[in-house]
């Protein structure tokens, strides 16, 4: 039995962001994962599905490049080409991670984990054929798809009729109908990918709107947009069953209809990995089938930490990069807690969304006395060059008592690269006043956030 200061279960962002940090500290680390380094994010979510969008957006440009000017003729998107390229950029960034994981000193153990409990000496696991005990444990086992009690949408899953984010991502053939169950993320960007490379999409949703938690006014946007482009949206529809032919549902109705498909996506949310793995024998206190921690990541367990989507609190790739750094530097002795006011979130489609904060309506179910200014991009000079016939939007929610930023939304290109700038004027609480003296580049599309600060009262 080896002996660790730190054992860490899972490589996905949480994990290996977690083992770096811990073994440039000097602490004796081993981190083990089943599959590869990089999780969910970096193999199956995150990065290949953003190789594959910009395939997409390459080639709509050149479907549409008279609009500004320039003739493209015969182009033509070869999937199989696509994928081989998704493959190489994840293999690139893998590679770049074990090899920093070996630059930091961190033990990396390619092997199932079974956690056998914790005792004086500490934490016991089993991996391989070797038992690993560490005076404290990182629990990042990421999520895992939701597959609903739907008939026939298991055995889809079983027969490959019926594919989640890990299957989609390397499909070689464009499917001439594909249905996606789930309007949230994962299921528009995968819309929104096939749509422009060919198939005839079409998304069932339970809910009034797309998105998920997005703004509405951005939503109906994105919506728009969609539709223009011809993907079919059922709207407050709830999905019966999954034939070898398609997928029933009822409309807003309650009529029975039936779509065709050739491939069917589900993607109705993901659940926290929490069996398979021994944690059990750790007795943890759980919630609605998640971890809880703490804002320090501390679990009801001494010296358990968890990060990531293992506690369900915000599934995305850059909340457990940071919830892995607020549990090794707690760990080391540096007091850190993790705040959830101002993450980002971002859907990659084209056009691109980006979010921080409160909604609208979020802020004032939270009895927030709000201010909201809503501009079009078009005040934007670069946006109006980038974009024929644009319709984006950025809408401030601005705290009128203390006149401060409680969330930014926006639609439009370059969305991504932006709202990190507006996470800032949310996490530093800067009022308004102090702001408006910021300097932005022009032109640029970010500067019509500066446009919106001066519309406020």
């Amino acid at each position: 039995m080896e002996m660790f200061d730190l054992i860490i279960v899972g490589g996905g962002p949480a994990g290996y962001n977690a083992a770096l940090k811990a073994g440039h500290a000097g602490l004796k680390t081993v981190l083990i994962e089943k599959r590869a380094l990089g999780g969910v994010c970096l193999n199956e979510g995150c990065v290949p599905s953003k190789a594959l969008l910009y395939s997409a957006k390459v080639y709509d440009y050149t479907k549409h490049a008279d609009a500004y000017g320039v003739t493209v003729t015969g182009s033509s998107i070869d999937q199989k080409k696509v994928i081989a390229r998704k493959n190489k950029v994840v293999k690139t960034l893998v590679g770049g991670i074990g090899m920093q994981e070996k630059g930091a000193g961190v033990t990396v153990v390619y092997a199932e984990a079974m956690i056998q409990g914790k005792d004086s000496e500490g934490f016991k696991v089993a991996a391989g054929d070797k038992i690993y005990c560490g005076k404290q444990m990182l629990l990042a086992t990421g999520s895992m798809p939701v597959i609903p009690p739907i008939p026939g949408l298991r055995e889809g899953v079983e027969s490959g009729f019926v594919m989640t984010n890990r299957e989609v991502l390397d499909l070689e053939e464009i499917p001439a109908q594909l249905v996606v169950i789930g309007g949230g993320v994962i299921g528009l960007e995968m819309a929104s990918y096939y749509n422009s490379v060919g198939s005839n999409v079409t998304v069932i949703e339970m809910l009034d709107h797309i998105g998920g938690p997005t703004d509405a006014d951005i939503a109906k946007i994105l919506l728009n947009n969609y539709k223009k482009k011809g993907i079919n949206f059922c709207l407050k529809c709830k999905v019966t069953a999954v034939t070898a032919d398609g997928v029933s549902y009822e409309d807003e109705n309650g009529k029975p209809v039936t779509v065709k498909a050739d491939k069917v996506l589900c993607s109705i949310g993901r659940r926290a990995v929490t069996t398979g793995y021994g944690l059990e024998n750790l007795n943890v206190y759980m919630e609605r089938g998640a971890v809880k921690t703490d804002e320090y990541m501390k679990t009801s367990i001494a010296g358990l930490y968890a990060a990531g989507d293992i506690n369900g609190v915000s599934m995305l790739a850059h909340t457990a990069y940071r919830e892995g750094e607020v549990a090794i530097n707690n760990i080391l002795g540096k007091k850190d807690r993790m705040r959830y006011n101002a993450i980002p979130s971002v859907i990659y489609t084209n056009p691109e969304v980006g979010a921080i904060g409160e909604t609208e309506a979020s802020a004032k179910a939270k009895g927030y006395d709000v201010e909201v200014v809503k501009l079009t991009m078009n005040f934007s000079g670069r946006y109006v060059a980038e974009n024929e016939g644009g319709d984006g939007i950025v809408k401030v929610i601005v705290d009128k008592k203390y006149n401060r930023i409680l969330g930014v939304h926006m639609i439009a290109n370059y969305a991504s690269e932006i709202i990190y700038g507006a996470a800032m004027m949310v996490e530093t609480e800067m009022t308004v006043d102090n702001l408006k003296e910021i300097v932005f580049p022009h032109p640029t599309v970010c500067e019509v956030i500066r446009e919106a600060l001066f519309e406020v009262k």
